[in-house]
Formats: structure tokens, sequence, C-alpha cells
């Protein structure tokens, strides 16, 4: 996760209000697909060519990690839509500080447990979306702005079948207050959704076409439901939870999901060509367990990311640092695809061909 540690707290919130201020965004018009912009990579273009890039590729969602202000200077009047995450190092200085006048579509914190490395920051996270949602409130904003935070699938007890998801019981003093936080104001709980990482943990039992929404039939018969693909099973896994847990009436935004093109098993570009084409399709058309409701859902990442570990946390990207597409795919509505063939080192121009 890309992060900063530069920023004060009266000066992040000053950035926050700037890219509210100026990035004129027009919610209804954004598709259902966003991109996640990470920055831990020496050869990035400037954000405003990034910017530029999402524009030309009718990209319309953006999650950035934090209040970087070149980025948010580069969103003004872009019409993109913007998740900004408050990164985990600040969890605590904003659950401390109830002054804090933050503006925007914030994502407090991103996967912190009692179960990982962040543990320590746990205690924080409540109170840290609590001062957040209070400051926009405040301003007014309460009904148009959504507090949140992203957590992955290590919270998740039983998966398996996603009818009998469940937290693990020994967070569930951490989560159902969450949760109960997220359904009085009527906010989703955002999820990062990865089934590259369960294939490549037990490829015995679980097939590459299962994870790359490529099987012809059925895999799972759950009830009533039938599962063609592990996406809609690990999604629904977590409905379950939620439901569980007194969060039935919660929406979930998919916050990250991706597959890489190198540096471990089954990270390969034809495989994950597949699975970014594919999820695109798939989320159009919702989970066996709520169908026909489109999911929002943010492909991770935008490029390739040089300082990043282990090596396949480097080949995410959907670009290389210098723009160049690596896959041929359909961000948008359209039934238009971008061809990679013409792509080059010096240039984000392309031709276009029909999809077929």
């Amino acid at each position: 996760m890309a992060t900063s540690d530069k920023y004060t707290i009266p000066q992040m919130a000053v950035i926050l209000l700037l890219g509210l201020l100026v990035a004129n965004i027009d919610i209804a018009e954004a598709q259902s697909i966003g991109v996640c912009y990470g920055m831990l990579d020496n050869n990035l273009s400037p954000a405003s060519q990034v910017v530029e890039l999402y524009k030309s590729r009718n990209i319309r969602r953006m999650r950035i990690y934090d209040p970087n202000q070149a980025a948010l200077q580069a969103l003004r009047g872009s019409n993109i839509e913007v998740m900004l995450v408050v990164s985990n190092s600040d969890l605590q200085n904003i659950a401390e500080n109830p002054q804090m006048q933050i503006i925007g579509y914030i994502v407090v914190g991103n996967e912190v447990s009692p179960v990982t490395s962040t543990s320590s920051l746990t205690r924080y996270l409540l109170p840290a979306m609590r001062n957040i949602q209070n400051a926009i409130s405040s301003a007014g904003l309460g009904n148009n702005i959504k507090v949140s935070t992203s957590i992955d699938m290590t919270l998740i007890g039983i998966s398996f079948p996603p009818s009998q998801g469940s937290f693990k019981n020994d967070i569930r003093s951490f989560i159902d207050p969450i949760i109960g936080f997220l359904r009085g104001i009527n906010s989703p709980l955002l999820v990062n959704i990865y089934p590259y990482f369960s294939y490549a943990g037990n490829p015995r039992d679980i097939s590459l076409p299962y994870a790359l929404f490529t099987a012809p039939n059925v895999v799972v018969q759950d009830g009533s439901l039938g599962y063609r693909n592990l996406f809609d099973a690990m999604l629904d896994a977590v409905y379950a939870a939620l439901s569980r847990a007194g969060g039935g009436s919660i929406e979930i935004v998919v916050s990250e999901s991706g597959w890489p093109s190198a540096g471990a098993f089954g990270a390969t570009t034809n495989n994950a060509a597949t699975y970014y084409r594919n999820l695109i399709q798939q989320v159009k058309r919702g989970s066996p367990r709520r169908p026909n409701r489109v999911i929002e859902t943010y492909l991770f990442a935008m490029f390739d990311e040089n300082n990043k570990n282990p090596e396949l946390e480097k080949h995410f990207g959907l670009f290389f640092p210098n723009k160049q597409l690596k896959y041929p795919l359909n961000f948008g509505s359209s039934d238009r695809l971008w061809d990679i063939s013409v792509e080059n080192n010096n240039a984000t121009s392309t031709s276009l061909r029909s999809e077929v």
C-alpha cells in the first residue's frame, strides 16, 4: 500500500478539502469499474499525465492511498470519482483529534486486523471513522460522502460453502462494532478480494478455470445457488458473514482485486489478462446471492510498482510505468477494446477495434 508520512494532520485536512473542491466529480456518471493508483515506483509519469491516461481509457473511478497533493491537483475538473484512503499511519492521530475537518470519499485504513501486523492499530480504527464521519456531518455533507474501511479475507473464518460464510470468532469484538457503525450511517464495507492467492495457495483443490471465470459449468453447488467462479464465492461468503453479524443490509464495494503477470506460481500475462477481462464483465451481473446488482470494483492496480516486495507484488499493473498497456481491456461501457498491438513506449494514443 502506498502511504505518505510527510503530512501533518492539519495539512492533510487542507489537502483533502482541496481535493473535494477541485475534483469536480459527477458521481452519477461514474461506471462500476475503478482502478487503484499506487505510486511505489520510481519511474512513474507525473500525476497530471496519469489522470489524462485514466480519462483517455474511460476509467472514471480512482483509488489513491494517501492525500497526494499532485494527484488531487491533477484531478481538477476530471470527472473522476476518487476513493481516498486515510493511511494506517494516521489512524491514531485522527482517532485522538476530534477537531479534524476532512471532506472527501474517505476510506479509513487498509486491512487493519487483530490477526496481522496491524493489530496495534485496531483500537484506533473505529474512533477515527467516527471522527471523520462527525466532521463530514458537521459540514452538512453526511448524505453525500461515505466513510468506510477496507478489510481482507483473513477476517473470514468460514468461506466454504459461501452460504456458511462467517467472521472468525476471535475478531468479532473488533468487526461487530464496525459493522454496526456502517449500518447506522448507511455506508458499504470495502473488501479486498484476490482469488489469485486462494488459487496459488491451493491449486490442488481450486482449479485455474474456476479462479479465472472460465469454468464452463457450475463448480460449487450451494443449496439453490451455483458458483462458476471463485470471485463470486468469496464475495458471497463475506455477504453471508455480514448477515450473521447483523449487517445484512450492508453493501460491499470490492476495493481491490487483481492478478499478477509475473513473479510467482500461476502469475502469467495470459492469466492476468483473462482475469481482469472477465472480472470487468462479471461485476456487472452481481453475484448468485445478490444477482443483477452491479458491484463497484477497483482493479489493482494501474501500474507495475518496482519498489514493492515480494517479487509478485511488482507485477499487478494493468499498465507498465511508461503508460504502455499490458492487456486489451474494456474499462468503460462501450463495446470497444483498446488494441495493445499499437502501444509503444513513447505514446499513449492507440487505435480501436471492435470487441468480439
